[in-house]
């Protein structure tokens, strides 16, 4: 059943109705935590080790690739 609320639901001004200032509060907080710095640090260093590892799995890739084909034309060659 539709009512007024389903339509129209009750909108939020921000975190806990604090609206525009309570998030620039939060957001400044989170500035001045030297352990929120520290975060951010480790998970750009997750994020490059990341993107590392998955250029050199998609360089290898192909001779993996290469290498299970090969397999699979031996054994088929074999296997009648």
């Amino acid at each position: 059943m539709l009512t007024l609320e389903a339509v129209n639901p009750p909108r939020g001004r921000g975190p806990e109705e604090g609206g525009v200032v309570a998030i620039r509060k939060i957001l400044r907080m989170l500035c001045a935590d030297a352990r929120g710095a520290t975060a951010i640090e480790y998970g750009l260093i997750c994020a490059l080790i990341a993107v590392a590892a998955l250029g050199g799995m998609q360089s290898l890739g192909g001779g993996v690739g290469g290498m299970w084909g090969k397999l699979s034309n031996t054994t088929n060659s074999y296997m009648p």
